[in-house]
């Protein structure tokens, strides 16, 4: 089975954005954007994530909150209602879309971590998403 730790990271917030997918404890995927917020970047992560994973079995651990319940509680209730949710519009909706569409093809359980706890491969993900944040600002892959 595959593992991924993923993260992404901004800042300022909203501004410069970056984010990586760890696969079994390795740099698999890095990526950044001009413009971004930390909750887009950390989506970013997943779903480079659940490409690479192409159908493997594999588990993504994320200390995203929002991306995991949007897995694993919401998406599908949102997509059921015409992607509407009662309390108002859904933020990120492309990314949502698409990570609900990936998550449903694919062989993935998505697990929330708690972030900034020590956990090794969290922390490591963390350091380089803000490195591909550095690279996009600098220019310069400091990895």
């Amino acid at each position: 089975m595959i593992t991924y730790y993923t993260d992404g990271s901004c800042s300022p917030n909203p501004g410069p954005g970056g984010f990586v997918a760890i696969k079994n404890e390795e740099l698999a995927i890095v990526g950044h954007e001009g413009l971004s917020t930390n909750i887009r970047m950390e989506g970013r992560a997943i779903i480079a994530a659940l490409k690479d994973a192409n159908d493997d079995e594999c588990q993504i651990f994320s200390d995203s909150e929002f991306w995991v319940n949007v897995v694993t509680k919401w998406g599908s209730s949102w997509e059921a209602n015409g992607w509407t949710k009662k309390s108002g519009e859904i933020k990120n909706l492309d990314l949502v879309k698409e990570i609900c569409w990936l998550h449903k093809q694919a062989n993935v359980k998505v697990i929330w971590v708690r972030g900034h706890v020590g956990n090794i491969n969290n922390e490591l993900a963390d350091r380089w998403a803000n490195k591909a944040r550095e690279e996009r600002i600098n220019g310069k892959f400091l990895i």
